[in-house]
């Protein structure tokens, strides 16, 4: 019986011939991650175990992101935790202010994760580095302990779902939008413990960042992982940053899928999911006219150079509506170096929008953007749980930073498509 791309990363790294669906195995593991709100959690359970050592220094990445710079007291006693731990083990990849970035962002850019790795993080967006042909996925701080202690993790072989994309994208369409009309398709659990595999001759439309948003969100559909193909763009993408060997698997012929489902990218349109769930999905046009009060675009779903690439083309020469509050967070400094070398930033500004450091602050109600009682945002973000940004009479809806920063001009609910009429 053939194997998934996903199977075969597993099977290498369990030391097997091969694996099936539903198989209990420990595997070696290439990274292991954690932020400033879990790894404080995993260095209690590191302790607690009365560990005195980590399996390797190169190998764990510490990321302060989700409350920095420090919004209270508490977040700054645990980002405390977090560097007297990386500094007791002198942990090499060890991200501070200033130097940090949003975490599923930053480690594919400092070439951190490469084809056919796995790694695991203590964050449910670990996914994301599926878009290079690894296997990665999120875990509890507990299980994060114990790999930042022996390398290992047990894991339970997934199913897999084959997602195949076929045409080309239309204006204003972009991977966020494959993703949200993926999770309308199937649920939020429509994949439940499973591995979403891309594949098709649509793949080679999206760009990396594409691929990069559409794994992050593999978490929302219930997903184990969310994994691509490497082909010529991710080989382009690696160039000058991965220089230690790797290797991509391919799916076999044969491999097993439970289902198949295929999105034709021509037939795509700007798509957005309503309160109070990412399965709540519409096309821009059946919910066009709703008000907003603020507008989110950044984040690890959306905050690469294409997407403020795509906000600050639409914004140019245009300024955010009266009463909207527009947030805009390059997702890593050297985003946010590149972003004003390219003049994004200053069209931005220019617009009306605050730009931020690199934070996470905003997407779980953090700090540096949360809501009050009855508003309702539009976000590049990757969930609208009730009570995500705010209080629980606040909303969010979901879309690409296109349909974000058009809705930001108008303060409502817009088709980018439809500005140019305006």
């Amino acid at each position: 019986m053939g194997m998934t791309m996903t199977q075969k990363i597993l099977a290498k790294h369990a030391g097997l011939e091969s694996v099936e669906a539903g198989q209990l195995i420990e595997a070696k593991l290439d990274m292991v991650l954690g932020n400033d709100i879990t790894t404080p959690v995993a260095i209690t359970e590191f302790n607690k175990a009365g560990l005195t050592q980590i399996f390797d220094k190169d190998k764990i990445s510490i990321v302060l992101d989700h409350s920095t710079p420090c919004k209270d007291i508490k977040s700054a006693q645990l980002c405390a935790q977090a560097r007297e731990f990386a500094k007791r083990f002198d942990i090499t990849n060890f991200y501070d202010v200033g130097q940090m970035g949003v975490e599923h962002a930053l480690l594919p850019e400092k070439g951190l994760v490469a084809p056919g790795e796995t790694v695991i993080g203590a964050d449910s967006h670990t996914c994301t580095y599926g878009a290079l042909g690894a296997f990665s996925t999120g875990v509890g701080s507990t299980d994060m302990a114990a790999g930042m202690a022996t390398g290992l993790a047990w894991f339970k072989v997934p199913s897999a779902i084959k997602v195949t994309l076929k045409g080309k994208f239309q204006p204003y369409v972009s991977g966020k939008d494959v993703m949200l009309h993926l999770i309308g398709q199937i649920g939020v659990d429509g994949a439940l413990y499973k591995s979403l595999e891309f594949g098709g001759e649509g793949v080679k439309e999206l760009a990396m960042d594409d691929r990069f948003t559409i794994s992050n969100m593999a978490i929302e559909a219930g997903g184990k992982n969310g994994i691509f193909p490497v082909d010529d763009v991710t080989r382009a993408y690696l160039n000058g940053r991965v220089t230690r060997e790797w290797e991509a698997f391919e799916a076999d012929p044969d491999a097993v899928y439970e289902r198949e489902v295929v999105i034709d990218l021509d037939q795509l349109r700007p798509t957005v999911a309503l309160p109070h769930l990412p399965s709540n999905t519409r096309t821009v046009d059946q919910v066009e006219g709703m008000p907003i009060q603020q507008v989110v675009i950044g984040s690890c779903t959306n905050g690469r150079l294409k997407d403020i690439k795509e906000a600050a083309e639409i914004l140019k020469g245009r300024k955010v509506a009266k009463g909207v509050r527009c947030i805009v967070f390059p997702a890593t400094q050297q985003i946010m170096l590149d972003a004003m070398a390219a003049g994004y930033i200053q069209t931005l500004v220019e617009a009306g929008c605050a730009v931020s450091t690199p934070t996470c602050g905003p997407c779980l109600g953090g700090h540096m953007g949360v809501l009050s009682d009855g508003e309702r945002a539009i976000s590049t973000t990757n969930r609208n749980f009730v009570g995500r940004m705010g209080p629980v009479s606040s909303e969010i809806i979901l879309s690409s930073p296109a349909v974000a920063a058009a809705s930001a001009v108008t303060g409502c609910v817009t088709d980018p498509a439809k500005l140019e009429n305006l």
